[in-house]
């Protein structure tokens, strides 16, 4: 049996390796996604005042903090019993809509697009942003960081800051929009929306126009028939901040529909000893291990599944892509797992058309943003599509509002089950008898898991309630001397 580590794994947020175990004849036997790092948030919030823990959690980490603080203050009305007002609502969703477009613009351009743009076989050394950039030119490359520049104006207006805002409060917000700052907001969001058409050319011309990569994506090695899990509003339609959590089956029935606050009757987890990451998969059909199909409780939760799961896009422009998007692949649901790429693409433009929508409607600068809460706190469960998938957060307090526990489902714990089996997937269909493995076989490889654009840091926690640390000492000629573990 010979093993091949990639270690570390690259272009997502957090510390990971990938083990392949190849066979006496050079077939991959298994394969793994190994997540040693540990970041206990569930236990830092015990014994904190809850009003506090939207201010916590967003340390987890500064790629995707407005999720975990909005996700955090929706928990809070329901821990304090509260309804925050129309206008609240509407400018926790503009944040997080703004914050959609700068974030999902980052992974596909810097982290995923570089196996697109540049050659998912290029050399390591231009396999990257500025190789990127080199490729489809410097002023490509200046409209995508202007973009990610106004959304994050846009965080920091609402949000008291551009990284870890503050703004969120239980029943409402801590700022409203004056009249100039609206139009600021107006004007950003058109902007953002022509960055929307922008994105659309360049995945067009760079990748639908590559009949290698086309065949990429439909090929059997990265395509996994699951469940898909995602919000909707009223009408099944997306909804990034809002909605009931719909849940459809392989051949795209609806399975299950539920608010968030029931999650705990719809989701396990299973534990295994070789990861500090969870895997979720649903409770009525069970977990049948590392396999996709219907009898899998196995499901995705990412931007490919949101649209999976939802009838459609609320918006216009949205909303055309996703139809051709579908109709170029065959219908719904898709399974090919780098069809995720696309389905964040489309959602890009969603958040930028919310963006302007929200700016300009009249209730926005609204004075009335806060209802104070009343009630005595209790339990309460809030969640939001984060980037990554569906993020859960459920705290229960005693009636001084001190945490007793919290537990946090995240978007990458979400899909945790899948990208282990994309992993292997791709290995299986990459790595055969008398293949040489190249640093850009193994790259392809990690495209399995890239597409998820994983978050590791957020994902952790211990799951068997004790640690399960790993220490690895090296001496001065970088060689393993001594394993210490606890």
């Amino acid at each position: 049996m010979k093993r091949v580590t990639i270690d570390p794994i690259t272009r997502l947020e957090g510390h990971g390796r990938i083990e392949l175990f190849l066979d006496d004849k050079g077939n991959l036997a298994n394969a793994y996604l190994q997540i040693p790092e540990l970041r206990g948030f569930e236990q830092f919030c015990v014994g904190r005042p809850v009003e506090e823990v939207a201010r916590i959690t967003p340390r987890i980490c500064g790629v995707c903090p407005e999720a975990h603080h909005i996700a955090s203050t929706k928990t809070l009305d329901a821990v304090f019993h509260v309804d925050p007002p129309s206008a609240a609502k509407k400018l926790r969703e503009l944040l997080y809509s703004a914050f959609y477009v700068a974030d999902h613009s980052t992974h596909f351009y810097i982290l995923a697009g570089p196996d697109f743009v540049v050659g998912p076989t290029a050399p390591v050394a231009e396999r990257n942003i500025l190789g990127l950039i080199a490729k489809v030119g410097l002023d490509a490359g200046k409209t995508v960081i202007q973009a990610r520049a106004m959304g994050h104006e846009v965080v920091a207006m609402l949000g008291g800051k551009a990284i870890h805002p503050v703004c969120g409060l239980p029943g409402g917000v801590s700022k409203g929009l004056t009249k100039d700052e609206q139009q600021r907001c107006i004007e950003i969001g058109k902007q953002l929306v022509e960055f929307g058409k922008f994105t659309f050319k360049v995945f067009e011309d760079v990748v639908l126009k590559n009949k290698a990569y086309v065949d990429l994506i439909l090929s059997d090695a990265f395509t996994h028939k699951t469940y898909y899990m995602g919000l909707v509003d009223k009408n099944n339609k997306v909804n990034f901040y809002d909605g009931t959590v719909r849940v459809v089956d392989t051949t795209g029935k609806e399975f299950a529909k539920f608010d968030a606050s029931d999650y705990v009757n719809h989701i396990a987890e299973h534990v295994e000893p070789w990861t500090y990451l969870k895997f979720p998969y649903l409770k009525k059909v069970g977990w049948k291990g590392f396999v996709d199909g219907q009898d899998s409780g196995v499901y995705r939760a990412a931007p490919l599944a949101r649209l999976n799961a939802a009838d459609g896009m609320a918006t216009p422009l949205a909303q055309a892509e996703y139809e051709k998007m579908y109709k170029t692949l065959g219908g719904k649901p898709v399974h090919q797992t780098l069809a995720t790429h696309w389905a964040r693409v489309v959602e890009i433009m969603y958040a930028a058309e919310r963006v302007l929508e929200l700016a300009q409607d009249p209730e926005i600068t609204s004075t009335n943003i806060r209802v104070i809460p009343k009630e005595t706190p209790t339990e309460g469960v809030g969640c939001v599509e984060a980037p990554r998938g569906i993020l859960y957060h459920h705290y229960r307090t005693d009636e001084k509002g001190i945490v007793q526990k919290a537990n946090l489902i995240v978007g990458t714990t979400n899909n945790y089950a899948p990208i282990n089996m994309s992993i292997k997937k791709a290995a299986q269909g990459l790595i055969k008898e008398g293949t040489p493995v190249t640093e850009g076989l193994l790259n392809m490889v990690e495209m399995a898991f890239r597409a998820y654009d994983p978050c590791l840091g957020c994902a952790t926690h211990d799951a068997m309630g004790r640690s399960l640390m790993e220490v690895r000492i090296y001496d001065h000629r970088r060689e393993l001397v001594e394993v210490v573990k606890r």
